[in-house]
């Protein structure tokens, strides 16, 4: 083998190349996961990324457009955008992720129960989730918030969230289900019934983590779901309440002024946007994983 060939096949495979080649492949899944990273970032350390307090009132710079001192430009109140849209990050990703927590807990020990017990617990617990999934997901969300709401007086990021994860419970009991008929039918969880073991034991030694992976994909993309709901209930004045920054609301505060200071609606809007479809490109990539 001559030299140049042997020079060539080692820089081929040195670490460089390789990791060269597998960004050339896979740019979108390295330029999704950079767009997650970063709003986690920023809801993790906001104050690594701005100087400014998301609170602060300046008068004197309401309404500025974009420049190099505010980035993302200010609102009606002087408040620096950019800084807004980071601080918001916390908010908005948080509620995200209670909601799918409700969502997985709720939904699978619905479902657990569903497809261990059967008969009458089966079909009471699937009617009702056939009942759940037959009404427009968002709609309930917001049924549910507006009744909470004239319960008790208050709203709220928190019970947006939790109204979030409700509504989204039902397809985890159904995915959850299937897997428990899936694995109640095999030889080991027989053999462990057969030599006593309890209920419980049995769930949580075979059932349960055999029903992770797929638990974990449909998680994965509800998030991307639940950021988009949480801003909507936001927008609509149901979830994160003024002054706290919140995605959604920031959209809600610029709409006023888009036809002329569109910046206030654009940037917070584009955030959503991109945060979502990177999470859900994750979430197919990971399901695809998952199937192989």
């Amino acid at each position: 083998m001559s030299t140049a060939v042997v020079e060539k096949t080692a820089a081929a495979s040195s670490p460089t190349a390789v990791a060269l080649h597998y960004l050339r492949r896979y740019w979108a899944l390295g330029l999704a996961s950079a767009v997650v990273l970063v709003a986690l970032s920023w809801a993790v350390l906001p104050g690594v990324f701005t100087a400014y307090d998301p609170l602060a009132v300046n008068q004197a710079q309401r309404l500025l457009p974009p420049s190099g001192e505010h980035w993302f430009g200010t609102d009606l109140l002087g408040r620096d955008l950019y800084s807004r849209v980071v601080y918001g990050a916390r908010a908005s990703l948080a509620g995200a992720f209670l909601a799918v927590a409700v969502a997985v807990v709720v939904g699978s020990a619905l479902g657990a129960l569903a497809g261990w017990f059967g008969g009458v617990v089966d079909h009471v617990v699937m009617r009702a989730v056939d009942v759940v999934l037959s009404i427009p997901s968002f709609l309930l969300a917001i049924s549910v918030v507006v009744l909470y709401s004239a319960k008790t007086g208050t709203s709220g990021l928190v019970p947006a969230a939790i109204a979030v994860g409700l509504t989204a419970s039902a397809k985890f009991a159904r995915l959850i289900r299937s897997e428990v008929l899936k694995v109640r039918a095999s030889n080991y969880v027989e053999a462990a019934v057969t030599s006593g073991s309890s209920t419980s034991a049995i769930l949580r030694r075979h059932v349960i983590p055999n029903a992770l992976g797929p638990t974990i994909s449909l998680a994965a993309v509800e998030v991307g779901l639940a950021i988009i709901w949480i801003a909507s209930l936001s927008f609509l004045g149901l979830g994160a309440q003024p002054p706290d920054p919140e995605w959604g609301l920031l959209v809600a505060d610029g709409r006023k002024y888009i036809a002329t200071r569109d910046w206030l609606t654009v940037y917070p809007a584009l955030t959503i946007v991109a945060v979502v479809l990177s999470v859900n490109y994750l979430a197919r990539h990971l399901r695809k994983r998952n199937e192989l």
